[in-house]
């Protein structure tokens, strides 16, 4: 027997293991948890120097985490045994929802580093209405798209409602100054139409209209421009706006291969600003090194591939979407977090999903992926009856 045959059969195997219909439910369980656990490690660490300046222990941020968590993880059992009927049902009140929530910052909002973004329900307890916006957008825009089914070959079918719903979503977003998220929104919308199956030339119209857009309130507002120069050039005010970034640079650069080790982070004692929140990617990078990132980058990576192949697999209108515009939340917030750490995005205040500190994004990141999850367990156990969905939508 030649040397090439054992390899051979292991690669069947593997074949064969990723080919079974229950793969892709096992995979998506699999890096969300590992994302979920590394979060809550680095959470630990990162928060508790600050944690202890503040409130005389090293742990309550931790603890916040670990609860929200606990009721995220809840919220992923019970989406991920909704029937994909019942989301289609309630998208037009989880919209409802959502606008109402936006609406009710702008009145009664509270501002928080420079945004109005949150309201406060008591004492420690806020929450932000936008996070939970995202993962409406997305239930809505599926159930829009199952619901218009085969009749996508209209620009009347095409771009009502979803587009001005979408946009009425994304606007108030930017007027609580949040741009940040306002961004990550954008490419959610666009996933929805690109999975919908709206025609290509439908997408250089909304990008010139997001390009539009974002230069204007960017250049209304000046420390978003100096932000911006901050990226382009940190060293210039390095005590100022450049501060973090060079922090953050920092931090990496001495992880190194292995890291420091968990826990031995130097950048969390008071230097990096946020370790705990928008740089937590950078305390990883110290403490775990090169392996760490690329560990994390890796369980990100197979979240992607697994919501691409549920998407191009199903039959289901909602759940292709669905899967896409999930996959585009958490693969574009990620990116724009991560690219703003090691200095090729400029800093926008997002969260690395599943893994900074929050509950208002962590809990609505993990209800979206109980979402995909349930659609890849139906997708498994119903391949051939998925679409039967679409077709009592359609009726």
């Amino acid at each position: 027997m030649s040397a090439a045959a054992p390899a051979a059969g292991r690669m069947g195997h593997l074949r064969t293991q990723l080919g079974h219909p229950m793969a892709l439910y096992y995979w998506l369980l699999g890096a969300t948890a590992l994302l979920l656990g590394v979060g809550l490690a680095m959470v630990m660490s990162a928060s508790s120097y600050l944690s202890q300046e503040h409130y005389n222990t090293p742990y309550y941020y931790f603890q916040r985490q670990l609860m929200f968590a606990a009721l995220g993880v809840i919220l992923l059992f019970i989406a991920s045994r909704t029937p994909e009927k019942w989301w289609i049902r309630l998208a037009w009140t989880i919209y409802a929802l959502a606008l109402g929530g936006l609406l009710a910052v702008l009145a009664i909002g509270t501002v928080v580093n420079g945004h109005r973004g949150w309201i406060v329900i008591g004492g420690p307890v806020r929450f932000q209405p936008s996070e939970f916006a995202k993962l409406a957008l997305i239930i809505w825009g599926a159930a829009i798209a199952a619901k218009k089914r085969g009749h996508f070959d209209t620009w009347g079918h095409i771009l009502v409602p979803l587009l001005p719903g979408g946009l009425l979503l994304i606007a108030l977003v930017a007027a609580e100054g949040d741009l940040g998220t306002a961004m990550v929104m954008s490419p959610i919308l666009f996933a929805l139409f690109y999975a919908a199956g709206a025609p290509l030339r439908l997408f250089a119209y909304l990008g010139v209209l997001g390009i539009v857009g974002l230069a204007a309130l960017s250049s209304t507002h000046g420390y978003r421009i100096a932000r911006f120069a901050s990226w382009l050039n940190p060293s210039a005010d390095p005590s100022g706006k450049g501060y973090q970034v060079l922090q953050g640079r920092t931090a990496m650069g001495s992880g190194g291969i292995l890291g420091v080790g968990l826990g031995a982070s130097r950048g969390k004692w008071g230097w990096l600003p946020e370790a705990h929140t928008d740089f937590i990617f950078a305390v990883l990078g110290e403490e775990l090194g090169l392996v760490g990132t690329l560990m994390l980058l890796g369980a990100f990576f197979v979240l992607a591939v697994c919501m691409i192949v549920l998407a191009r697999r199903t039959t289901s209108t909602f759940a292709r979407v669905a899967a896409i515009g999930v996959c585009a939340w958490i693969m574009g917030q990620a990116m724009v977090n991560i690219g703003a750490v090691i200095g090729i995005l400029p800093v926008t205040g997002i969260p690395l999903p599943l893994v900074s500190y929050g509950g208002s994004s962590l809990v609505p990141e993990l209800v979206a992926l109980g979402l995909v999850v349930g659609l890849a367990r139906a997708q498994a156990r119903q391949p051939v009856e998925a679409s039967k969905v679409d077709l009592e939508v359609a009726a």
